[in-house]
């Protein structure tokens, strides 16, 4: 069972094609839902009537509770024998974002950190030249700023020089350059937001829409979202993660690249991961045919096929590092950008509530900002709401 958009679905049915032809007493059922929350209500139901599917696609954020109720095999032992693949060929930081009480739960399929995305015609038109990859903070908003123009002097903006969803995960990689935590306590306690550090980055985030105006406001995002306009031209850059490459690469009004997401003025780099991985299900009838099958997904045969489509970064380094990936005939040119992002990489808190939490604390910051709280009222109510979750 598998999440995502048409050319999602198409690069599965793909994979499960070749599968087949490799292992032709196997028959793969392949279960496709396109949105995330329909997915993972689905997946919830299934686990509770014990009809779950042998192998599900689930992002590490989100796999922690059914590994908490058992509800998923090691996948450890089925690789420690493999030989097809071994732990040795995968980025570390997917590995270790699925790694629960010391075992390997699920394999990643991918890892990405959030990317840049950039209009080049539009930066063009301004005389600004293209971000590189190491821009700082303060250049990030410089550029946000040169690109955010009022175009026929009526008053209202007609291109805005960013997007960017307000959210915890939009917020993340800031408050780490600034050495803050997302979480209180080494042993958490409750949401970290309070620190000196988290408010800083969250300031700054808030000031792009209600200072600088750089974004577009609650009125307009509601009329078209950042990404629309981005779409449209209308956008200088969004903020996003790889999975919006397929979109893009139907974009003919205009060229497009990606860049880094900007580093602290001092040096100092994060980004948060991102990666999905395959989990084979406890209650699975044929535990070695679902693991042939992850095992082949997995492998340089299996992600090649999957990477074709665009839409992820391999996480496995033959293949992220090969043409599969790193094709200059398609866009984004700058595809190596995602590599370079990798060892800045950090995983979100694995706890069992951390998708509420999140909710939580993402309706919040997207109050603080389109101006109708105050950063530190934000910060506040996030806090006393979340706080339950952790006593649990």
């Amino acid at each position: 069972m598998v999440f995502g958009d048409a050319a999602e679905l198409q690069a599965y049915q793909n994979l499960v094609s070749a599968f087949e032809s490799r292992h032709p007493t196997i028959k793969v059922e392949l279960l496709h839902i396109p949105g995330q929350a329909e997915y993972r209500q689905r997946l919830a139901l299934d686990f509770a009537a014990g009809t779950a599917a042998d192998v599900a696609l689930l992002n590490y954020q989100r796999y922690v509770p059914f590994a908490a109720g058992d509800a998923l095999e090691p996948l450890g032992p089925y690789l420690a024998q493999s030989r097809l693949i071994q732990e040795s060929d995968f980025y570390p930081q997917a590995l270790d974002a699925f790694r629960w009480r010391r075992q390997l739960l699920c394999l990643p399929q991918n890892i990405s950190g959030l990317m840049v995305y950039y209009n080049k015609n539009l930066f063009e038109a301004a005389g600004w030249p293209y971000p590189a990859d190491n821009w700082t903070r303060d250049e990030f908003l410089t550029t946000a700023r040169a690109l955010t123009r009022d175009m026929d002097s009526d008053g209202q903006i007609d291109q805005y020089g960013l997007g960017i969803e307000p959210s915890l995960p939009r917020l993340a990689p800031f408050i780490w350059q600034n050495n803050g935590s997302l979480l209180e306590g080494s042993v958490p306690r409750g949401l970290g937001l309070n620190q000196p550090q988290a408010l800083q980055a969250l300031q700054w985030l808030v000031d792009l829409q209600v200072k600088y105006h750089v974004v577009p406001d609650a009125m307009a995002e509601a009329s078209e979202s950042s990404e629309s306009r981005f779409l449209n031209g209308r956008t200088a850059m969004f903020v996003n993660t790889r999975r919006g490459v397929p979109i893009y690469r139907n974009i003919t009004a205009f060229d497009w690249d990606v860049t880094a997401l900007p580093r602290h003025k001092v040096g100092r780099r994060a980004n948060i991961l991102y990666s999905d991985g395959y989990c084979l299900t406890a209650g699975a009838k044929n535990k070695a045919a679902a693991w042939a099958f992850i095992e082949f997904a997995s492998s340089v045969e299996g992600q090649t096929i999957i990477a074709t489509a665009g839409y992820v970064v391999p996480s496995l380094i033959a293949v992220a590092d090969s043409s599969a990936f790193l094709d200059l005939a398609t866009r984004p040119q700058n595809s190596r950008a995602f590599l370079g992002e990798i060892p800045y990489l950090r995983r979100a808190p694995l706890l069992p509530h951390w998708d509420e939490i999140e909710d939580i604390a993402s309706d919040e910051i997207k109050s603080a900002f389109y101006g109708q709280v105050t950063v530190a009222e934000a910060v506040r109510t996030a806090e006393q709401q979340a706080r339950d979750y952790f006593l649990r």
